[in-house]
């Protein structure tokens, strides 16, 4: 079996899908297209590009990164499967153009359709659409299946570890919200670190957030969810699918304080090692959340979420 992946890896989660293939022998290659730049010719071209574009609605950029693509999937060959994420990122002709290089063409959309429209993509191009927001599956019946733990389970240790709540947040519309809860923990010493991300310092910023014009990857803020007792996660507007912070949660074997109120839908969900908050309400944590310990998911469940699954359900491998 071929299997080929197509996606914009900038946070790099999605090579996590190509290991796992590949860990089963499988022939799996990723085009991972946040990798190409747009390399302008002259200061004729940089104006070229933005005339066009204005005027035209012709995007030199896009059409570029679509060739990028198109060329990448040529040299692999072709392929059983095809798997496109962020499928809203390029044109409907290019997707038809990669559909026939593949016997099954699929996508999984881990942002919201309100954010990211598919609505021209909607009409048979795609044999399988996969999701994890729930009203997107109900209201264009796509495949529900949310994100998975791609990190090995850590074993429950009672060890010393910092009382840390940790959070890496892109500042958005969700830094006033991170604000207050900056200030809540800090009027009730509560350790934390948040870290927020963006080409500017937010002038509110509580003096105990870290700012960073750097995105952070996985694998370089480990050691802080290592030696974090709980994760905060906060959702963004317009979603209701889960983060992959959660599943870092389960796999770590963490407790988590959320904004996303449909994490109570899931089989998962245990108000011990999940507490919701409400953006629009006073804040209150009450201090058992904190001193009490985690209580283990049971191994079926756990299973459910890891990638080993996900990869068996979306590629149909028995």
């Amino acid at each position: 079996m071929k299997i080929c992946l197509i996606s914009f890896d900038s946070t790099y989660f999605d090579h996590n899908i190509v290991r796992e293939l590949k860990r089963r022998n499988i022939d799996a290659n990723h085009i991972d297209a946040s990798k190409f730049k747009y390399k302008y010719n002259s200061f004729f071209d940089r104006i070229s590009v933005r005339f066009n574009k204005l005027i035209f609605k012709k995007d030199k950029k896009k059409e570029a990164l679509e060739a990028y693509i198109l060329n990448k999937v040529n040299e692999f060959g072709p392929q059983d499967i095809i798997l496109f994420i962020r499928p809203d990122k390029i044109s409907k002709t290019a997707h038809l153009e990669i559909k026939v290089r593949t016997k099954t063409y699929i996508t999984y959309i881990y942002d919201s359709c309100r954010r990211f429209p598919i609505n021209h993509l909607l009409d048979g191009i795609f044999d399988e659409i996969f999701s994890f927001d729930l009203i997107d599956t109900e209201k264009h019946n796509f495949t529900f299946i949310s994100n998975y733990i791609y990190l090995e389970k850590r074993k429950l240790e009672h060890k010393a570890i910092n009382e840390n709540i940790f959070i890496v947040i892109s500042i958005d519309e969700r830094f006033d919200f991170l604000n207050k809860l900056a200030h809540y923990f800090s009027n009730k010493n509560i350790n934390f670190k948040f870290i927020a991300v963006g080409k500017k310092n937010p002038q509110n910023r509580h003096n105990n957030i870290i700012y960073s014009r750097k995105t952070l990857l996985p694998i370089e803020i480990q050691e802080d969810l290592e030696n974090s007792k709980i994760f905060l996660d906060l959702i963004r507007k317009n979603h209701n699918g889960l983060s992959f912070r959660v599943f870092e949660a389960l796999a770590m074997q963490r407790k988590i304080i959320t904004t996303n109120t449909t994490i109570k839908e899931y089989d998962f969900y245990n108000p011990n090692n999940i507490l919701v908050l409400d953006e629009n309400s006073e804040i209150y944590i009450s201090t058992d959340f904190f001193n009490t310990p985690y209580e283990p998911l049971n191994d079926a469940i756990y299973y459910k979420y890891t990638i080993e699954n996900w990869v068996n359900t979306v590629f149909k491998i028995t």
